[in-house]
């Protein structure tokens, strides 16, 4: 791309303008293509919180003897990953 440097460039007025002016139809342009987006976008119902609640709940499973807590990615592992490091219990891949 050749740029002639010697031509008389505008005020920084002018390009700010012109900058707003092609960043605001961009962004209609882009709301126009997103119409069901913004649609999702508004504020929850009673409804969907019900749902979300009935979604989230699964059973909690206790640690097993064979498996620790790793002090460091706090990840439940198997005892076979242990890597005791200076009395903290953490697993090989944080050790």
């Amino acid at each position: 791309m050749n740029v002639d440097h010697d031509a008389v460039r505008p005020s920084q007025a002018e390009a700010a303008d012109d900058g707003l002016d092609a960043l605001t139809s961009s962004h209609a342009k882009g709301r126009a293509d997103n119409a069901d987006v913004d649609d999702m976008a508004g504020p929850l119902s009673a409804s969907d919180l019900e749902s979300i609640d009935e979604e989230m709940s699964v059973p909690v499973v206790p640690m097993r003897g064979d498996e620790f807590r790793c002090g460091r990615c706090f990840l439940i592992h198997h005892r076979s990953r242990l890597a005791d490091d200076h009395g903290v219990q953490v697993c090989r891949d944080c050790a």
